[in-house]
């Protein structure tokens, strides 16, 4: 179902395409909106965060030219289902949660379903991972406002950098980052899209 989905909405990659159809979306969403899972829409995770929809996924994955050798920092793990469609594509996975109850849902889904290449974190996602830098390629899963200058700085020569910009809710745009090898930022505007914002700091409402 999701293959159909997103090779009609113009999805190109084979790996990305296969991937797509191997990993269990439903597993990475709540029983109780699991009746949603293979539908082409976000679908709330909890703590006011969502599980991207599945051409937006495969979208951005397919952005990021990702190779069997490269390494990969994600800002913004959720319940773990783009980490999962990575980690099937590169060697290593580095993914960042500031939300400690969807980054500990993650880690569980990861080893449940034996995803041994991803490394997840609790952290603020702006300062990215350092001790684990430079990456190959850096997606984010949250819109920031600004372009995190650190993220920036731990993106390799020849690097890539895939995220959604703008302000909460609206007007925001997917754009690719290249870092040619002179450390040059080449900026390219995509799609509109409507992400979650990114934050600095999460603040657990009782």
């Amino acid at each position: 179902m999701i293959t159909d989905q997103i090779i009609s909405r113009g999805i190109k990659n084979i790996s990305v395409i296969a991937v797509m159809s191997e990993i269990p979306r439903h597993l990475f969403i709540h029983r109780s909106n699991q009746a949603l899972a293979y539908s082409d829409q976000p679908v709330p995770i909890g703590y006011g965060q969502t599980i991207s929809q599945p051409y937006i996924v495969a979208y951005m994955t397919e952005l990021l030219k990702v190779e069997s050798h490269h390494k990969i920092l994600e800002i913004g793990t959720g319940s773990g289902y783009q980490a999962a469609i990575l980690s099937k594509i590169a060697k290593e996975i580095f993914t960042i949660e500031i939300i400690p109850e969807l980054g500990e849902l993650a880690l569980s889904n990861f080893k449940e379903l034996g995803y041994n290449n991803i490394t997840t974190r609790i952290a603020n996602g702006y300062k990215g991972w350092l001790e684990n830098a430079p990456f190959d390629r850096i997606i984010l899963t949250a819109a920031p406002e600004e372009i995190p200058k650190e993220l920036i700085a731990q993106l390799k020569p020849n690097g890539r950098m895939v995220l959604p910009l703008g302000p909460r809710w609206t007007h925001q745009k997917l754009l690719v980052l290249k870092k040619n090898s002179l450390g040059k930022i080449i900026q390219e505007k995509k799609i509109p899209v409507r992400f979650v914002p990114m934050v600095k700091e999460y603040i657990k409402n009782n």
